[in-house]
């Protein structure tokens, strides 16, 4: 049996805040305290598989991402309880 994770890849470039890259950082930190051996892109992938295609229920979450305020994530920059996870390649510059 072939699981879906394991299939071909495809790469995708995604632009998006600065604040919701560093979310996704502590979302693979979480995963990795819980332990869990993930990466950004699995992090991704399982979002998208959870993710309901109701159009109404989508558009609604779209609208909620739309109004966050710059300062919606500010709570998330200082986990210092979650373990610090190196992520392959060349390491990321922040601006």
């Amino acid at each position: 049996m072939e699981l879906l994770w394991q299939q071909a890849r495809r790469n995708t470039l995604i632009t998006w805040p600065e604040d919701v890259d560093r979310r996704l950082d502590i979302l693979v930190r979480s995963a990795t305290a819980a332990g869990e051996n993930t990466s950004r892109s699995q992090i991704l992938a399982a979002l998208v598989t959870a993710a309901g295609t109701d159009p109404q229920h989508l558009a609604a979450i779209l609208r909620a991402y739309r109004l966050l305020r710059t300062d919606a994530l500010t709570g998330d920059s200082h986990r210092d309880d979650l373990p610090a996870v190196r992520t392959p390649g060349p390491p990321r510059t922040r601006r």
